[in-house]
């Protein structure tokens, strides 16, 4: 019996996804709940795992195609996977009595790349197989394909998305170049930004803050507070998170959106909090942060970075967002100007801590500084709302108390 494998139900906010990597072959065993093929999306890379045991069988999609919510990808043949192994056997043993049934012109090959050398009028008889038993793979006819060279003009057409999307590598001497496409994610981030900086009247205000009293509160209270919540560090995102929440209590201009001629005002604040990965800087959302402790915010924040580097960060958690905070100090940036991401009115940047001589009470002292930038529609955002806004948030963080008490 087959079983049909079905790209996932896409949210309103994907349109479509890309085929990015295939885990099994036509021909190879399956287990239930084993990774069978990735789709990457604007926002994620989600797996779709195998829903029974069996033999996998046709491909329809390959890698580098487009692919629709609940699209069929390909299928599994159910309860095959003990007969696919003593299938493959004979062959090994006997490849003579095997071409002798099939005949000269009909070797042992996978559906998929049977039909990809049907397309490109490759003759499977001139193809070697590197699969089991000899079989002919997909990519033994990609191969085939690309050292085709009586008509050396088809070659871009026969090659499948997958070769397509391989990086091309060229050379003039010892100087080389290596051509590689965007990755989905990468080009959606290349669009929204271009977006942001034409539709938007962004703007960009600074200041800076005194780390001093946060540093210090960390430090005395960083081993009581791990061992308290089991293992989660204490860090200085939770305090810029929870700082940020309180100064947008206050300014709600600030945590709103503009959707067409109306302004959207939330009365909750899920902020996104940056994060990077392999695969591009992503930004995954801590909801209601307005009223999670600490712990919980470092919890989370700690979360989503191992889901980032893993690429198991779903969808759900990359959607929305009203504010975004960002920490370009973690690689050293001591200045920036971030990019709002919309439709978010504003982004706040994190910098490089830095000792700096201070004036403070007549005296020049030493101390830990950091430069913090907020970026703005200034559409929606009046400079002086935008600016007091900033200046809150350097209150709360020189006066930690402050968040406390509420003033």
């Amino acid at each position: 019996m087959a079983i049909e494998i079905k790209a996932p139900t896409f949210p309103e906010s994907v349109a479509d996804g890309t085929v990015a990597t295939w885990h099994k072959k036509p021909g190879e065993a399956v287990k239930r709940d084993e990774l069978i093929v990735d789709i990457e999306t604007d926002k994620v890379v989600l797996e779709v795992l195998a829903t029974a045991d069996g033999v996998m069988g046709d491909i329809v999609k390959g890698e580098g195609d487009t692919v629709l919510s609940d699209e069929v990808l390909g299928s599994i043949v159910e309860g095959a996977a003990a007969a696919a192994a003593p299938a493959a056997a004979p062959a090994a043993a006997a490849p003579a009595g095997a071409a002798a049934d099939a005949g000269e012109d009909d070797p042992v090959a996978a559906p998929a790349a049977r039909k990809l050398a049907e397309e490109n009028g490759i003759d499977l008889a001139t193809v070697a197989g590197t699969g089991k038993g000899g079989r002919i793979t997909k990519e033994d006819v990609v191969a085939a394909v690309a050292n085709k060279k009586s008509a050396p003009a088809a070659a871009p057409a026969a090659k499948p998305a997958a070769a397509a999307a391989a990086p091309v590598v060229t050379a003039a001497g010892d100087r080389t170049e290596k051509r590689v496409p965007m990755t989905r994610l990468r080009a959606k981030i290349a669009e929204r930004l271009v977006e942001a900086q034409s539709n938007m009247a962004m703007l960009t205000t600074f200041n800076e803050v005194d780390m001093t009293e946060v540093m210090a509160l960390r430090s005395k209270y960083k081993d009581l507070f791990e061992k308290t919540h089991n293992g989660v560090r204490l860090g200085f995102m939770s305090f810029f998170v929870k700082a940020a929440t309180e100064a947008l209590k206050r300014f709600p201009a600030v945590n709103a959106s503009i959707d067409g001629n109306d302004i959207v005002y939330h009365g909750f604040a899920d902020v996104g909090v940056a994060v990077s990965s392999d695969r591009g800087l992503v930004v995954p959302v801590l909801r209601n942060a307005e009223s999670m402790s600490l712990a919980e915010i470092e919890n989370g924040i700690a979360t989503f970075g191992k889901k980032a580097r893993d690429g198991k960060l779903s969808i759900e958690e990359m959607t929305g967002g009203t504010f975004t905070i960002t920490n370009g100090g973690t690689f050293g940036s001591m200045m920036s100007t971030p990019i709002v991401n919309p439709p978010q009115a504003a982004i706040l940047g994190m910098h490089n801590i830095i000792q700096r001589p201070m004036a403070i009470n007549g005296q020049v002292v030493i101390r830990p500084m950091m430069y913090l930038a907020l970026s703005y529609d200034h559409r929606l955002i009046d400079g002086k709302e935008a600016v007091t806004f900033l200046v809150t948030i350097k209150n709360l963080l020189e006066d930690p108390s402050r968040l406390l008490l509420d003033i």
